[in-house]
């Protein structure tokens, strides 16, 4: 069932959205050789837990604060003190927040250090991909037009494979609500979007194939590519209103913005 959020809802659930922003201009130059993936989740439960919140994960019984997938590792990755971050890798940080029963949810993947260019168009691609699907997401379209525009720039334009296993949905008062939102073609429900749904919008693109397989050899709970090309998440947390949507985890929602530094 689809639950339309009212506009006290909305509000609420931006205070949590800007705070997650807050969290990822703070956690994002961090993300440098040589710090693990244990310790950039650290921070990120010091930061939570300081701002009143609590880690939205938690209560989905995944380790961490926040899913660190690095390189093959497309979405999941747990946090291990063993996983260290190196010069030229891509790190997916895949975080949510609970402030006061309202779910925040968001990832931005950071490119470290001389990243090859072949992986900077990756990550280049996929945060296009995921400006297409928000531009799709207004009242009298649907769920499907968010999945083709999708689609259509990463596949068909640019080659690369897009995962079908796994996908977006809606989010605000859970951690995953109705409708998903596929980034693929589907054969499932396919909503008219309404003023009022609140959707993560969230595009995983691989460098191959679309194939996944979960578990890897730091933890059951991670998705990798089956061929072990690298894969890039990018996604944020959107409200529909009748005459605009908006991007609730905008990481410049206060005109501070991190994303034109050199690893964003």
């Amino acid at each position: 069932m689809i639950r339309l959020k009212n506009d006290d809802q909305i509000n609420k659930i931006r205070l949590s959205c800007h705070l997650l922003a807050d969290l990822f201009n703070e956690i994002i130059p961090r993300v440098k050789p040589g710090v693990s993936t244990k310790e950039i989740d650290d921070w990120c439960v010091d930061f939570v837990k300081k701002h009143g919140g609590k880690p939205a994960w938690y209560s989905e019984g995944f380790p961490g604060c926040a899913c660190i997938s690095v390189n093959n590792q497309v979405i999941h990755g747990v946090p291990s003190k063993k996983l260290i971050v190196q010069d030229g890798d891509i790190v997916s940080l895949d975080i949510g927040i609970n402030l006061n029963g309202y779910i925040s949810d968001s990832c931005h993947t950071v490119m470290v250090g001389n990243v090859k260019p072949e992986h900077r168009k990756l990550v280049k691609v996929t945060r296009e991909a995921l400006m297409r699907g928000i531009q799709e997401c207004h009242p009298g379209n649907r769920i499907s037009d968010i999945s083709k525009a999708v689609y259509s720039f990463c596949h068909e334009e640019n080659g690369y494979g897009v995962v079908y296993e796994y996908c977006g949905h809606g989010v605000g008062l859970d951690v995953h609500e109705d409708p998903s939102v596929p980034n693929c073609p589907s054969r499932g429900q396919n909503p008219r979007i309404q003023a009022g749904m609140v959707l993560a919008i969230e595009p995983m693109i691989n460098e191959g194939t679309d194939d996944v397989i979960t578990g890897d050899q730091h933890s059951e709970w991670t998705v990798v590519t089956a061929d072990g090309s690298w894969s890039c998440h990018e996604e944020h947390t959107v409200a529909v209103f009748p005459d605009h949507t908006e991007i609730l985890t905008d990481l410049d929602y206060n005109g501070n913005s991190c994303m034109k530094g050199s690893n964003y």
